[in-house]
């Protein structure tokens, strides 16, 4: 797809004076055409949620959250041996109670805003996705992996219960899989995963960036609005009851004809038809 590529600046003075610009790189961010690639970017310690990792994509998240043009998120590890690695322990093993409170606050944080962005977020995996990375990974909205992908909740071993987006795990794949996750810390290969409707999409190493690469164009071939429309939907449903959804779908569907992308798409949609008919004749 063409289009210039850029790196997120942020887009005011408040932002800009959070950002250390001698603390090390450890979430890039970079835009091309609409689409976003967040990378977390320390490999040698597989990409663990330490402190300053997770101070960075929570910025990193809000200065997407402010970008009009933004269509599509792809969230990425770097290297070749893990997605997210789980919170980094250097980070948990002096905690106490209030600061153990905040940390894990910290990383629901980003887990919401990953969450709350008001386009679809895509989880490229690849490698051990672990405790906290499996966290961020369920809230993304889909989850393509690599074949090689390892996935586990192994906090119990550790001596603290899996907590926060933890909680997600039963929407994808039931009370009792999640069950034996959190209970066991058992890791499950991608097969597995995949079965389990853990990730939405399986390929090859080879194959996975086409794998998602197929994804953000069919999310892109649709208007911009109503992509942001239906991820809120979906967000929404998760929290209401059959009736509240509904009720709150039928709000939604109103106020989309508020602007005039649905009648000219289906007026193109219809116009396709017709000449499509008109040329078997």
């Amino acid at each position: 797809m063409p289009g210039d590529r850029e790196t997120l600046k942020p887009s005011n003075r408040r932002l800009e004076n959070l950002m250390d610009t001698h603390a090390p790189k450890l979430v890039q961010c970079q835009i091309d055409s609409g689409v976003a690639t967040l990378t977390l970017n320390d490999p040698a310690k597989l990409n663990a949620l330490s402190k300053p990792m997770i101070a960075q994509l929570a910025e990193q998240l809000q200065l997407l959250a402010e970008q009009p043009s933004l269509r599509t998120v792809i969230l990425t590890g770097a290297g070749n041996k893990a997605f997210v690695g789980g919170a980094n322990i250097h980070s948990m093993v002096d905690l106490d109670p209030v600061s153990g409170r905040a940390f894990i606050s910290s990383v629901h944080q980003v887990c919401h805003a990953i969450r709350m962005l008001p386009v679809p977020v895509i989880a490229r995996i690849d490698g051990h996705t672990l405790g906290g990375g499996l966290e961020i990974a369920v809230s993304c909205d889909l989850r393509i992996a690599s074949n090689r992908s390892v996935f586990a909740m192994p906090e119990v071993r550790l001596g603290v219960p899996s907590v926060i987006e933890t909680v997600l795990l039963p929407g994808l794949i039931g009370w009792g899989r999640t069950r034996m996750l959190v209970y066991t810390a058992r890791s499950i290969n991608a097969k597995t995963a995949y079965d389990w409707g853990l990730v939405e999409e399986l390929a090859d190493f080879a194959d996975l960036d086409t794998a998602v690469r197929r994804c953000v164009d069919e999310i892109m071939a649709s208007d911009a609005q109503v992509i942001a429309s239906q991820k809120r939907l979906v967000r929404e449903w998760e929290s209401m009851t059959i009736g509240q959804a509904i009720d709150y779908s039928i709000d939604e569907f109103e106020n989309t004809w508020r602007r005039p992308e649905p009648g000219q798409r289906m007026r193109a949609f219809v116009q396709h038809l017709e000449e499509r008919k008109a040329g078997k004749k």
